[in-house]
């Protein structure tokens, strides 16, 4: 435990030296916030009037401020969370280059634990800027329409928690293989540009066409999105229950942002979101922990 204590703290603390590469991850979910609050708070925000209005239903200012900022928050971190966890796991591609993780491999140290070291770090790393950018996020909702409970609030914090997990994972096993800056930074890009797309942050899976929504929901970035999109637009979505917004209309909205997401006809269900993101965790990990078994070979 001491050594992986000591490969964790030496790997994060090159993380953060790197200036570049610290200010990068933790500036990228503040350009998304602003960007998102900027050209896409009157596309969302004039989307749900439309649907109240055609329901012949009036909605208040501040409910229909949490369901924006819900909205645009839980896209930004669903997001984050995953592209983050690539800019914090190039220290291991960088020990590659520079070769320091040859220098580590002829030591005493066991494979195993040099993995786990490259893992943690990440998870580590990757955490404290999500977190960061979650409490940008709350101050961002608390002015412009809080609806959210306490147990809202503690939901979206273990969905960034579950996130980071699998952002972590699958960033660790697309760059255990490779072995330049260049290669590294492509895929990170690639992941940084489309994963948005796969996982309906930046369009609803709900306007695809029906075999893109059954293609997307097997991603289980997807449910991730979703389970984030339920916990962020709760309060408002009570506080339309208060009002004695009908249900069928409520219900319209959720499929609509994707709260409800539907494989091959079959609704999900929460736990089911949890479980699918759980079991994709678990298998991305064993994955890693093959490659590093066959790597050693």
């Amino acid at each position: 435990m001491k050594t992986l204590s000591v490969l964790v703290k030496r790997n994060a603390k090159i993380y953060f030296q790197d200036k570049g590469l610290f200010l990068t991850s933790l500036i990228t979910p503040m350009i998304l916030l602003v960007l998102y609050g900027t050209f896409l708070r009157k596309v969302y925000e004039d989307s749900f009037r439309q649907t109240f209005t055609a329901a012949g239903i009036q909605i208040s200012d501040k409910i229909l401020a949490g369901c924006v900022g819900g909205q645009l928050f839980s896209s930004m971190l669903a997001v984050s969370c995953v592209t983050v966890a690539f800019c914090s796991n190039l220290v291991m591609v960088q020990d590659k280059v520079t070769g320091a993780r040859r220098d580590l491999t002829v030591t005493p140290v066991k494979a195993s634990t040099l993995a786990l070291g490259y893992y943690f770090a990440t998870l580590i790393s990757t955490l404290i800027v999500c977190l960061t950018a979650l409490g940008v996020c709350f101050v961002y909702l608390a002015i412009t329409g809080w609806c959210l409970r306490f147990a809202d609030v503690a939901a979206v914090l273990l969905d960034v928690i579950l996130l980071v997990l699998f952002g972590t994972a699958l960033s660790s096993c697309i760059l255990f293989p490779m072995s330049t800056q260049g290669q590294a930074s492509g895929v990170g890009t690639i992941v940084s540009s489309g994963y948005g797309f796969i996982c309906g942050a930046y369009m609803p899976i709900s306007s695809f066409s029906k075999g893109l929504q059954n293609a997307v929901a097997l991603l289980p970035g997807t449910y991730g999105t979703a389970l984030m999109r339920n916990h962020a637009m709760n309060g408002p979505f009570r506080a339309m229950e208060a009002e004695g917004i009908p249900a069928a209309v409520i219900d319209a909205i959720r499929d609509s942002v994707d709260c409800n997401i539907y494989a091959f006809g079959t609704k999900i269900t929460v736990p089911g979101m949890y479980a699918i993101l759980l079991g994709a965790i678990a298998l991305l990990v064993l994955l890693y922990i093959l490659l590093n078994r066959l790597y050693r070979k």
